[in-house]
């Protein structure tokens, strides 16, 4: 008797079905048969809150001022600050804007909030500049030795618009001074002696020295992606964070016979920078039962329409790969750094790509961002 051939199975390969079906696939992940009693999980083994875990090493470039590599999952970013000097004799209208302090009327008549006026120096200087790179064949869709695509633009002016808001750098710690010596006093040379009394009551009306700012630090931040698997702007910004709180600046000071600015070479005079807070960036998209979601957010909706969208399943995904970036619309993005008793403090927020979102939802991913602070707390070492 001749064997029959083998019945050829009709499954596909998990692997196989996700590149063939993906929103499917992810969906028979995440609504499981009611009767199963399985929990939602994603297609990668996380839970819709969960993050995926996060590694971090610091000072790993010897020729930088500071770096770190973080990896988040399977993304990977290295950071380097570059220190350079900015005199202000090359800084244009520079004894004007001093004495005049035009970048704070400048602020009063846009309306924005001057605080301190010294402090927007940064912001007017240009003395933060970060850049990050994807032409590093950190995924095939990014060939090394490329221009900057447009996703690269847009994620250094978000690392740029985050240095700026959380006001993470302190203006102090790149001003460079310079004590003006009192020449006054030393030149007045009488043979009369001089009462005690009256030297101490003179010493104490004498004002204080004075100083002058001869220039400034800039810090080079540069970004490099070596592994893209989604989520790009968290691995980024806690790789910016890392590189910041390694970051070392030698003791410079204004040398009058050289008229330049000198620095030393010895490391126990370098000082490292006093950061202000730990602004830690927590991303998040919602995927939705209906494939059609994408499509429906090309139309403006009318009242029914959402109220229709809002009951209908979706999931919040907390730190999502690339595979579930391709598959959502609807991004969020939270800031939150906490104050010295511990309350969440919530430096930037942003949404766009739907309406789906509410705000009660936003309430509890601001929760799940300070679970994550304290997480990236450890992990930071800070």
């Amino acid at each position: 008797m001749v064997p029959s051939a083998a019945t050829p199975s009709l499954s596909l390969p998990p692997a196989q079905f996700a590149s063939l079906q993906p929103h499917a696939y992810l969906l028979a992940h995440l609504s499981p048969p009611a009767l199963s009693n399985q929990p939602s999980i994603r297609a990668n083994g996380r839970s819709p809150s969960q993050f995926r875990a996060t590694s971090a090493n610091a000072g790993s470039l010897t020729h930088a001022n500071g770096s770190a590599v973080v990896r988040l999952g399977d993304t990977a970013a290295v950071c380097g600050v570059r220190a350079e000097i900015l005199h202000t004799d090359d800084i244009a209208s520079w004894s004007v804007s001093s004495s005049t302090g035009a970048g704070n009327k400048r602020r009063k008549l846009s309306g924005e909030d001057p605080e301190d006026p010294e402090e927007s120096q940064i912001q007017d200087l240009n003395l933060l500049v970060p850049n990050l790179s994807l032409s590093t064949g950190c995924a095939p869709g990014f060939i090394p030795g490329a221009p900057p695509s447009a996703l690269a633009q847009s994620l250094s002016h978000q690392l740029l618009t985050l240095l700026h808001t959380s006001r993470l750098v302190r203006t102090d710690d790149l001003r460079i001074w310079y004590d003006v010596p009192d020449l006054e006093g030393a030149g007045q040379e009488t043979g009369e002696a001089m009462d005690v009394d009256v030297v101490d009551k003179e010493s104490s009306l004498k004002q204080p020295r004075k100083r002058e700012i001869k220039a400034f630090w800039v810090l080079y931040i540069d970004v490099m992606i070596v592994s893209l698997a989604g989520n790009v702007l968290d691995a980024a910004w806690a790789a910016v964070l890392a590189a910041l709180r390694d970051t070392k600046l030698p003791r410079a000071w204004w040398d009058v016979d050289a008229e330049s600015v000198l620095c030393s070479n010895r490391v126990d005079e370098a000082r490292s920078l006093l950061l202000r807070g730990l602004p830690v960036c927590s991303s998040f998209c919602v995927f939705e039962a209906d494939a059609a979601a994408g499509w429906r957010a090309v139309v403006l909706p009318t009242s029914i329409e959402m109220e229709q969208n809002k009951q209908q399943q979706r999931w919040i995904l907390a730190d999502p790969d690339g595979y579930e970036e391709g598959l959502t619309q609807e991004r969020m993005c939270i800031v939150l750094d906490k104050d010295q008793s511990g309350n969440p403090v919530i430096v930037r927020m942003e949404k766009n790509g739907g309406w789906t979102v509410g705000k009660e939802d936003l309430r509890q991913l601001v929760d799940v961002s300070a679970q994550r602070w304290e997480e990236m707390k450890t992990v930071l070492k800070w």
